[in-house]
């Protein structure tokens, strides 16, 4: 960038302690069948954290518009007031109910990205969506079948379609393209919630992941899409009209629900960072795991800019962070 300050690449180390901040929050609820206040404890932490960052964010993925959301709000700003003006995405836990329920795959995760470069969806609740890993991007075409794009990301990854692994949210809208990505010979893995850690996954080495597929938040198809700018991975989308009023109040705002979205419509940003942190754990990353007098995180830090993606390990001393923040964290 030239007339704008860049996000440093510093940032990048600032962003992972707001997401372990919100995944150790969150992880004290885990199994205990109350998601909204695994949600709540995720949000609180990660925002109080989010001061502190260097910068001049606007939430323009979050949780919801004002006046449903309390903090991390569409259109809220974050960070400390100074350093870049930034886009954050921000999803505080997700997998609200995969932590309620002690079930794996629920992440915190926050994306930063220039100001002005991320899609603000709009009304447009959920999306239908294709994310593959770098090997794979020129192979997906969502306009074509699931058939088809089985046979393609085979024979872009050297496998047979046998081979080929499949992660499709667990939904009854799916249940057509379970059965014809099975009938193509795919392995279907089955998920309850959350689609960013298995998108995420699908650009990353030895985790049985090959491709997300289906209908899911149109929210978390930006976050991803963001991630998998940092690795070199792609996501394919079609925003996805529930009902044909939600359809006219997206072509009043501007969108064409036909049109095809692809990793830079959804990020056009050059200067990205994504972080990660584990819950529960998952194909992608492991949960919270207490020891005695502490805690360890596992996380995940992206940068666009350079392709790196760190894997961070921390011990977290949960007395300390208590008496620093204020907040419970077992």
């Amino acid at each position: 960038m030239t007339a704008r300050q860049a996000p440093d690449r510093n940032i990048a180390m600032e962003l992972v302690r707001v997401t372990e901040a919100g995944a150790m929050a969150a992880a004290r609820w885990i199994g205990r069948g109350e998601k909204e206040s695994a949600d709540q404890a995720a949000v609180d932490a990660m925002r109080f954290v989010l001061d502190s960052v260097a910068m001049r964010g606007v939430v323009v993925i979050g949780e919801g518009e004002k006046d449903e959301a309390p903090m991390l709000y569409n259109g809220e700003e974050v960070g400390s007031g100074e350093g870049a003006e930034v886009d954050v995405a921000v999803d505080p836990l997700e997998g609200t109910r995969l932590t309620a329920l002690g079930q794996p795959g629920a992440i915190a995760v926050i994306a930063v990205a220039e100001r002005g470069t991320m899609l603000f969806p709009g009304t447009a609740f959920y999306m239908e969506k294709i994310a593959v890993g770098p090997r794979a991007v020129d192979a997906i075409d969502i306009t074509k079948t699931p058939t088809e794009n089985v046979a393609r990301v085979a024979e872009a990854l050297g496998k047979t379609t046998r081979e080929v692994d499949v992660v499709v949210l667990e939904r009854d809208r799916h249940i057509e393209l379970i059965a014809e990505l099975r009938a193509a010979g795919a392995r279907v893995k089955l998920i309850r919630d959350g689609d960013v850690a298995p998108a995420i996954a699908v650009a990353q080495p030895d985790t049985g992941v090959d491709v997300l597929y289906g209908i899911g938040g149109t929210p978390e198809g930006i976050i991803s899409a963001a991630a998998l700018k940092c690795v070199g991975g792609g996501i394919q989308g079609r925003l996805w009209p529930r009902d044909e009023e939600e359809r006219k109040q997206l072509v009043a705002q501007g969108f064409d629900p036909d049109r095809v979205l692809y990793t830079n419509d959804l990020v056009r940003g050059e200067d990205v960072f994504v972080a990660a942190t584990g819950v529960t754990n998952g194909p992608l990353l492991s949960g919270v795991r207490y020891v005695p007098g502490g805690a360890v995180t596992d996380s995940i830090v992206m940068r666009s800019r350079s392709g790196t993606v760190r894997r961070i390990s921390a011990q977290q001393s949960i007395e300390k962070l208590s008496a620093l923040t204020g907040f419970e964290y077992r």
